[in-house]
């Protein structure tokens, strides 16, 4: 019963693309050959009918486009980080933005993924937008994920939430101790408005880019939801900058 819902929502969609088409295309050929906007309609129409494996590119480039534009106003706040909360090179000339949850499972395979990408990549600067969603542990988690940024202790305190586990007070403080923060200065940053104002923000930003799960990225003026494996985070990015992600690999 799911699937037959999905495939009739997928029609759906496919058909207003159709008719986005059509209408574009059909005015277009309009104004070039100065045909009426009925027999001009007709012929676009029946090209859909004979080729309608576009429709699918069709829509993915209408979506792209529209994501693009709803980040291109923001696209600076977007990827200027809350500062020291970064991973990798933090002058980086590739930026990669992840929006995580400390509670998020698929965050935390994420991890492997994108340490990967720095591995490879000296110039990948990873802008982290603290968004959490799942539980008021992982906000709790979030906030002293600030907390460190504040100290220049992100990539440990980072590293180490994630591995200690879902977050909770005890995680959460281990976490802190093992990236060696200074507790008393972290628990006053952690419950500032600063940190507060941040966690906001990426929500506010999350929703205009109709991000609704962790983890989420934005690599150039692309944007994605779920955990992507490393060759697809790295295909954007080397899209977003002009790349063959493929250079440097054995032949």
């Amino acid at each position: 019963m799911a699937e037959q819902s999905k495939a009739g929502a997928a029609r759906i969609v496919l058909y207003a693309v159709g008719v986005v088409l059509l209408g574009l295309l059909g005015g277009y050929a309009a104004s070039w050959t100065g045909l009426t906007r009925p027999a001009t309609d007709a012929a676009v129409r029946e090209y859909l009918l004979e080729h309608p494996e576009i429709l699918p590119e069709a829509m993915d480039r209408l979506q792209a486009r529209e994501v693009a534009n709803r980040l291109a106003p923001i696209k600076a706040q977007v990827t200027t980080p809350f500062p020291g909360a970064v991973l990798g090179n933090p002058n980086g000339s590739k930026i990669l933005v992840e929006f995580t949850d400390f509670a998020c499972t698929y965050c935390r395979h994420s991890v492997a993924e994108v340490d990967a990408l720095i591995a490879q990549d000296p110039q990948l600067k990873v802008v982290i937008r603290e968004m959490p969603i799942l539980s008021e542990q992982s906000a709790a988690a979030a906030r002293m994920g600030l907390a460190a940024a504040e100290q220049g202790r992100y990539p440990a305190f980072h590293k180490a939430m994630f591995e200690l586990g879902p977050p909770s007070p005890t995680t959460i403080e281990a976490a802190a101790q093992k990236a060696g923060l200074d507790m008393a200065r972290a628990r006053t940053i952690a419950g500032s408005k600063a940190v507060e104002t941040e966690l906001a923000r990426n929500l506010t930003i999350a929703e205009r880019l109709s991000f609704n799960g962790t983890p989420s990225w934005v690599v150039g003026d692309q944007a994605f939801s779920g955990a992507l494996p490393r060759d697809a985070l790295a295909e954007a990015l080397a899209k977003a900058h002009g790349e063959d992600k493929d250079k440097g690999k054995d032949s």
